[in-house]
């Protein structure tokens, strides 16, 4: 799989997050601060990293800053994209699972690298659900996404 990475900061659970990916067997594209010359902002790389998932370039993104809200908050303004801020595995499996989340936003600041295998191990295990419910909601975020994409008398 093909995972877009991003951090607004070289920390040592940013660069064990794109190591313990490529151990794992993902090609991994990395963005911001893990990638020399790249904005470092967590906006922007964020926004990078998302927009990869929406072109078809990366099946899915991580997307980390210090607390992991920015990252997320920046992800989540891309049509297309259901990020998810993951504190705990369990979190990690739901949001894969009912909310079929395509990008993981993770705290720099509060993952440890125990934690962060045993989020990634919840995410990648996790798919979503075919319950109708669960399919509906999904489909209303989509919605929204649509809702908000700019008329043509904006452009």
């Amino acid at each position: 799989m093909r995972i877009s990475v991003s951090s607004d900061m070289d920390e040592p659970v940013a660069r064990a997050l794109v190591a313990e990916l490529r151990t794992r067997g993902h090609e991994v594209v990395t963005h911001g601060a893990l990638h020399p010359g790249a904005d470092p902002q967590w906006a922007a790389c964020s926004e990078a990293a998302a927009r990869d998932v929406v072109a078809g370039t990366a099946d899915q993104a991580v997307v980390c800053c210090w607390t992991g809200t920015g990252a997320s908050i920046a992800a989540n303004k891309v049509p297309g994209v259901r990020a998810a801020l993951c504190a705990d595995a369990y979190t990690a499996d739901g949001a894969r699972r009912w909310n079929d989340a395509n990008v993981l936003a993770l705290s720099l600041r509060l993952t440890s690298e125990p934690l962060l295998k045993e989020i990634l191990d919840a995410w990648f295990a996790g798919t979503a659900s075919e319950d109708a419910e669960d399919r509906e909601n999904v489909d209303r975020v989509g919605r929204l996404d649509a809702d908000r994409a700019p008329s043509r008398s904006d452009s």
